[in-house]
């Protein structure tokens, strides 16, 4: 299975290419006041607004840094009703992938109730790798406030 590799400072975390649409530079972003943690705002994606969740801000409570390998990962992400609906995700080092077995990825023994995505890990020479379960990425409340109507078919 193809991975995308992306880094939250040192640490390095994979998210199942088979879900990803686009890889684009970062672009403006209208911010949304008051909004769930995490959330970054909306962009522009070809012609159609999408919401940007900011994976650092999300996990490690500070925005992304603007570097030049910084980007946002469009990804089908599935809503409370089953459908996939497109969802940015803004990241650091977004520079790579890898091709890893899914049985590579184990357990790593420790929880979090705060950060549910956070899957089973693999290992290679540089250290750990840690699998996003995208489908756990968001909280319910914030997931069915981003889409609390049915995609259109």
């Amino acid at each position: 299975m193809l991975f995308l590799l992306f880094r939250l400072d040192d640490d390095r975390y994979a998210l199942e290419a088979g879900r990803i649409v686009e890889i684009i530079p970062t672009v403006t972003v209208k911010r949304i006041p008051q909004a769930a943690a995490g959330i970054a705002g909306v962009i522009d994606y070809h012609g159609a607004p999408v919401p940007l969740v900011d994976l650092h801000l999300l996990s490690l409570g500070r925005p992304a840094r603007q570097r030049l390998d910084t980007r946002i990962v469009i990804v089908r992400y599935p809503d409370a009703h089953g459908q996939d609906r497109l969802l940015g995700l803004l990241a650091e080092r977004v520079t790579e992938t890898v091709r890893r077995d899914p049985a590579d990825f184990a357990d790593p023994g420790v929880r979090s109730k705060e950060a549910p995505y956070l899957g089973p890990v693999a290992s290679d020479e540089q250290g750990l790798i840690q699998w996003v379960a995208l489908g756990t990425l968001l909280p319910p409340s914030v997931r069915d406030q981003l889409f609390d109507q049915p995609a259109a078919a």
